[in-house]
């Protein structure tokens, strides 16, 4: 794990909330020249700490589409299986996230589909059909109130 001081631990702040500033401005912010900062922002990349930037896209205004977290158990124990679950959650286009937990299951996904076909489609030619796969849950979502990974700041 990567210890970091003040001034890098600020630069990852202001980038997750302003993550479209220039340099220059991150640097104004954050209290360091612009070559300094940007040899701070360089050197947190090819360390793997910033793993990347990206767009923020509001499905749900575009299609329509519907979160499902699903929790899914497997019907065996073995790394193989494991591995071979993930590569066929890494294949497919619908999950978003997919998160190996402790508990009663052994994994938790996050779903978009655009509508409830979509998911009987994912859910019945995908999951279903996996040899891994000994049990399926699914809690669609009717609102999120809060995830800081889509927090959009205004600048």
């Amino acid at each position: 794990m990567t210890e970091l001081d003040p001034f890098s631990e600020q630069i990852l702040q202001t980038m997750e909330r302003h993550g479209r500033l220039s340099n220059i401005d991150l640097a104004k912010r954050v209290g360091l020249s612009p070559s300094a900062c940007l040899r701070r922002v360089q050197e947190m990349e090819r360390a793997g700490i910033i793993k990347g930037y990206r767009a923020i896209i509001d499905r749900s205004s575009i299609s329509g589409a519907i979160t499902v977290f699903v929790m899914v158990g497997l019907s065996k124990h073995l790394r193989k299986d494991a591995l071979a679950f993930e590569q066929a959650m890494e294949a497919a286009s619908q999950v978003q996230e997919c998160h190996n937990i402790a508990g009663s299951v052994e994994y938790m996904l996050r779903v978009e589909v655009p509508d409830l076909e979509g998911y009987k489609t994912f859910h019945a030619n995908i999951l279903g059909t996996l040899p891994q796969v000994d049990s399926i849950t699914s809690y669609f979502c009717l609102g999120t109130s809060k995830d800081v990974r889509n927090r959009i700041v205004k600048i």
